[in-house]
C-alpha cells in the first residue's frame, strides 16, 4: 500500500509540472511566422518600422497626373544638374559625359539591383531607368494627393526613393507595391522591402494591410535588415 501511495503522488506532482511548464510563456515558444521565433523585432530595423506605418486602404486613383509631381527631374539640391543624372552618376561604373560633369552619355549598371544581371546605358538608346522605389502613383493613393506641389516635388526627386535599374523589368512593376510585385532578384528583396519603408516613413505614405503583411513576410527571412 505504501508503495502504492508513493507512486501515485509522483505521478500527480508530474502532471502538475507539466501543466504549470505548459502554461507559462518561455523563450522556446513558436513565433508568428516572421522569422523572430515570436521575439519584438529589433530597434533600427525595417522589421520594426514597419509597424510605424500607417495602414489604411487604397484611395482612388482619381486626379492623378505625372505632372502633379512637378516637372521631371529638376536640380533640387542646386548642383547644376537634374536628378536624372545624379542618379546616373550615383549608380552606374565608367561613366563618361557629354559635357563636363552632367549629362551622362554612357556607363554601366553592374549588379542591377533587380535582376542581378549587368545592363549598359547609353544615352538616347538606355536600357536602363531610374525607379520610384515607391511609385508615384502608388504614393498618390496612400496620401500624396493631399500634400502640397513642394512635398510632391521632394518626393519626386529624393535619392532615397530613386534607383537606376534594368528598364524592362521596371515597367513590368509599373506602378505596384510590395503586395503585388517585388524585384525578380531575391537577393535583393530585404533591400528593396526596407527603402520602400524608409521612404514611406519619411513622407507619412500609408500600406494596405496586405502591403504590410507582404513587407513582414519578405523581412522575415531578414529580421535584422537596417533600414537604408
Amino acid at each position: 500500500m505504501l508503495t502504492y501511495r508513493r507512486t501515485l503522488a509522483a505521478s500527480t506532482l508530474a502532471v502538475a509540472v507539466l501543466t504549470a511548464t505548459a502554461c507559462t510563456p518561455g523563450t522556446d515558444a513558436p513565433g508568428g511566422g516572421d522569422g523572430t521565433g515570436g521575439k519584438p523585432a529589433a530597434h533600427g530595423t525595417a522589421l520594426a518600422a514597419v509597424d510605424t506605418l500607417t495602414v489604411k486602404g487604397r484611395a482612388p486613383k482619381t486626379g492623378y497626373g505625372r505632372e502633379k509631381f512637378g516637372r521631371a527631374w529638376v536640380d533640387v539640391d542646386g548642383n547644376g544638374c537634374g536628378t536624372r543624372d545624379d542618379i546616373l552618376k550615383r549608380d552606374l561604373t565608367g561613366v563618361r559625359f557629354t559635357d563636363g560633369h552632367c549629362k551622362v552619355a554612357s556607363g554601366t549598371l553592374t549588379d542591377d539591383p533587380y535582376t542581378g544581371t549587368t545592363v549598359r546605358y547609353v544615352r538616347g538608346r538606355s536600357k536602363v531607368d531610374i525607379d520610384h522605389v515607391v511609385a508615384l502613383s502608388d504614393a498618390w493613393q496612400k496620401g500624396a494627393q493631399k500634400w502640397d506641389g513642394e512635398t510632391r516635388r521632394r518626393f519626386a526627386n529624393d535619392p532615397l526613393n530613386l534607383l537606376a535599374v534594368d528598364s524592362a523589368t521596371n515597367r513590368r512593376k509599373s506602378d505596384g507595391d510590395a503586395a503585388t510585385w517585388l524585384p525578380p532578384n531575391r537577393a535583393y528583396r530585404c533591400t528593396y522591402v526596407a527603402r520602400q519603408i524608409a521612404v514611406k516613413r519619411k513622407y507619412g505614405v500609408w500600406v494596405t494591410a496586405g502591403e504590410r503583411d507582404a513587407m513582414k513576410r519578405v523581412l522575415g527571412a531578414c529580421p535584422q535588415q537596417k533600414l537604408p
